[in-house]
């Protein structure tokens, strides 16, 4: 038989049908959770039907509780916190994380310390340097300013000023610190940072943003001359651009982004500093990627020192102060490149030792860590490093 609603008549009728058409016969029927029931046929043979159909709403409407439920809980347990406020502060270490949060910014706007994020994630690599740690035996913790107490610039914390310049800063610092381990110490050199960030025109947008292989790429094809810290007069391309005060109280200029503008390519030193620009290049033998396996990493930092990492942040980094980084609360501002010059475990978690580039009060004194051998925030998936001439 067919069933059919009845059109232009009583709802409450259905059409009853031969499968030849003929003998219509209307019926009453009773609507229930949507379900038409033939009073003339057997009631009960379709309570099964009637039972299932029931069990499958409440089913339904137990799960959209439950989604509703997860909801609002997850809504209590991240609330709207404002960028580097004290709420978000308080937030996080009442979490009980491995990790420490603290005001190293204040009086900033938020849209500043987002252009700190200056590394462009996921962009051109160089090729992937084939190499095997099995043959090295990795202690359980590494310190690249231990093992090499006289190059100075292992401990050095640098500061970006308002610009987006992390890449070439983590270049940088790692250059430097590579050309004097491999000369044991003989060479001892701040490479410029100003001189990698105004000149490599192929690394991406200056202070809006670059890619670290591409620094390391440059290096090793067109040579960076020397240049220490803004104001420092040391080398023959020093940095440009200002620090700016992270606290309330000091005697740095304001942190407003306004100072954060490329500087100009200039081919030539300081006043007053010999060699000239020509000579004072130093050149790179080999630049490449370093596979995201951990203990590669390790036996790469290991054998010829630190490498330059990036990694995404969220709103709760720049309120790091001590323990083990790991992401808690907040959206990502942006891709940032550090130097990764060691590791270690703290209360049995394992982390990556890391300098900034956001001065010395920023952070542990400059430093941080952050989890090691999850990629955590991408950390073990942007590694680049190099060998000198």
């Amino acid at each position: 038989m067919l069933f059919s609603r009845g059109k232009g008549i009583d709802p409450s009728v259905l059409h009853l049908k031969t499968l030849s058409g003929s003998n219509i016969e209307q019926v009453p029927v009773y609507k229930y959770l949507g379900i038409w029931i033939d009073e003339k046929l057997n009631f009960s043979s379709h309570i099964d039907c009637l039972a299932k159909q029931l069990r499958q709403k409440i089913g339904m409407w137990h799960t959209a509780l439950l989604v509703m439920a997860t909801i609002l809980s997850v809504g209590r347990a991240r609330p709207q916190l404002k960028p580097l406020s004290s709420d978000m502060v308080d937030f996080i270490n009442k979490v009980n994380t491995t990790w420490k949060a603290g005001h190293n910014f204040r009086n900033v706007d938020h849209s500043y310390v987002k252009k700190l994020c200056g590394t462009l994630l996921n962009g051109p690599k160089l090729p992937i340097m084939v190499q095997y740690s099995g043959d090295v035996k990795l202690p359980k913790d590494f310190d690249s300013r231990v093992q090499w107490p006289n190059c100075p610039t292992l401990k050095e914390v640098r500061d970006q000023g308002s610009c987006g310049s992390c890449w070439a800063f983590g270049a940088a610092a790692a250059i430097s610190d590579r050309m004097c381990i491999h000369s044991n110490a003989k060479v001892s050199v701040e490479v410029s940072a100003e001189d990698l960030l105004s000149c490599c025109h192929s690394c991406g947008m200056g202070c809006n943003g670059g890619y670290p292989s591409a620094a390391w790429h440059f290096w090793t094809n067109k040579g960076l001359v020397s240049g220490g810290l803004y104001d420092s007069h040391m080398g023959c391309r020093p940095y440009s651009i200002p620090p700016c005060e992270h606290h309330v109280n000091g005697t740095r200029p304001p942190c407003n982004g306004e100072e954060g503008k490329t500087p100009k390519c200039v081919n030539k030193c300081e006043a007053g500093y010999t060699p000239d620009y020509k000579q004072d290049k130093h050149f790179g033998k080999s630049s490449y990627s370093v596979s995201s396996d951990m203990e590669v990493i390790q036996a790469e930092i290991y054998k010829s020192g630190p490498v330059e990492g990036a990694f995404t942040v969220y709103e709760d980094f720049p309120l790091y102060k001590s323990g083990v980084y790991k992401h808690v609360f907040g959206s990502a501002l942006g891709g940032h490149a550090i130097k990764i010059l060691g590791w270690g475990e703290e209360d049995g978690i394992p982390y990556w030792l890391c300098a900034n580039s956001w001065n010395f009060d920023w952070g542990d004194n400059g430093f941080f860590k952050i989890l090691r051998g999850e990629n955590h925030c991408g950390i073990e998936s942007e590694i680049v490093a190099g060998i000198p001439l």
